[in-house]
């Protein structure tokens, strides 16, 4: 008998503690799933989950009411973040401006080019007066302001552009040549006709670029381009153009200039025959 009161005693042992340990779960997991929840809750309102996007829907629900989003912890996140961005962007631009505008000042490169047109203004004594130092005869009749020509920190004399800083400079010049046949008598045909033969006659053109230094009491010959051309007695006159051009180290105050083989054959068209430089560094 009392070894069954002892069995029943221990059952109920058993049973109780059973029951305890059921509560006690039951309890902890509700804890720990309302301690989740805080946290999810927590995190949805956190700036990680705004920059994550994870309350992405609650972002668009506030730009569409931005009186009732700036309540929102996220609202304020996004704002104080395009604030730092903002400013930091402004920054560091106004930086870069700042220096950029300091190197400028620093370091200042003036513009010196020039681009001098062909003019029908009559050369004087056929290009100038004889100089047994250069070859061919200089080109006098520049225009320097109509049309499309400009000088820009650079002189124009004598048909001589003056050079106003020393540096390596870019010069360039192209001649239109028209020559045009003459009527000859028929005596001086014949002889021509035995001596060149009956169906073409030639003519040699030349172009030359000079500088002038002032240690130096002879120009000095800085580029030459040559063109012989045949053409048919029957053509009444003949167009060939010569360009040529070049990068050279100048000092300050030298002088450049163009001669031809004969400039009365020279065509003085703005776009046909110009003559230019400008300064590369």
């Amino acid at each position: 008998m009392t070894s069954s009161h002892t069995m029943q005693y221990i059952g109920l042992l058993l049973l109780a503690a059973i029951l305890l340990q059921t509560i006690a779960v039951a309890v902890t997991f509700i804890y720990f799933s309302n301690v989740l929840s805080t946290m999810k809750e927590t995190f949805s309102k956190s700036s990680v989950s705004c920059l994550m996007r994870a309350n992405l829907r609650t972002i668009k629900a506030q730009e569409l009411n931005a009186a009732e989003g700036k309540d929102d912890p996220c609202w304020q996140v996004t704002q104080q973040l395009h604030f730092l961005i903002e400013k930091s962007m402004s920054s560091r631009y106004q930086k870069e401006i700042s220096s950029a505008v300091k190197d400028q000042d620093d370091f200042p490169r003036p513009k010196i080019a020039a681009h001098v047109t062909g003019s029908y203004i009559p050369e004087k004594d056929g290009g100038g007066q004889p100089n047994r130092k250069v070859y061919g005869q200089k080109i006098q009749s520049w225009e320097s302001e109509k049309g499309l020509a400009f000088l820009q920190n650079v002189e124009l004399s004598d048909g001589e552009l003056v050079l106003p800083q020393a540096g390596l400079y870019y010069i360039y010049s192209q001649t239109y040549f028209r020559h045009m046949l003459i009527e000859e008598d028929e005596s001086d045909r014949e002889e021509e006709d035995r001596t060149l033969g009956e169906s073409v006659r030639g003519k040699p053109m030349l172009q030359y670029v000079y500088k002038k230094v002032s240690s130096y009491p002879v120009p000095i010959l800085l580029m030459k381009n040559a063109r012989t051309t045949c053409w048919s007695r029957d053509t009444e006159y003949g167009l060939y153009s010569i360009y040529q051009a070049g990068l050279f180290q100048l000092g300050g105050g030298d002088r450049v200039f163009v001669t031809v083989s004969n400039v009365s054959t020279i065509d003085m068209d703005e776009k046909s025959s110009f003559f230019g430089a400008f300064l590369v560094s």
